[in-house]
């Protein structure tokens, strides 16, 4: 589903526009930036919990030459599935 079809399904749900259901869907994927660039989690119970995940630095390969490379430490935006999504996906 895409960011379109998931406006769509809102707006139907709810009976608000389209427009208004993207405007919704902006400022939560906002909200979600900004809380993981302060290093905040952000969790929805029953849905799941999106965090900051740090990487350690560590050595790597180039696949077209062979040669060693050194990755470096870096942070990435992690999500875990809580338990009514993992129930509605089984």
């Amino acid at each position: 589903m895409r960011k379109p079809e998931l406006a769509a399904a809102i707006a139907d749900r709810t009976g608000m526009t389209r427009e208004k259901a993207n405007e919704v869907i902006a400022a939560f994927t906002d909200q979600v930036s900004s809380a993981a660039a302060r290093g905040e989690d952000v969790s929805l119970i029953g849905f799941g919990t999106f965090n900051i995940r740090s990487r350690e630095a560590r050595s790597g390969r180039n696949p077209q030459t062979g040669a060693s490379i050194r990755i470096p430490a870096s942070k990435t935006v992690g999500f875990k599935a809580g338990k009514a999504l993992k129930d509605a996906v089984q």
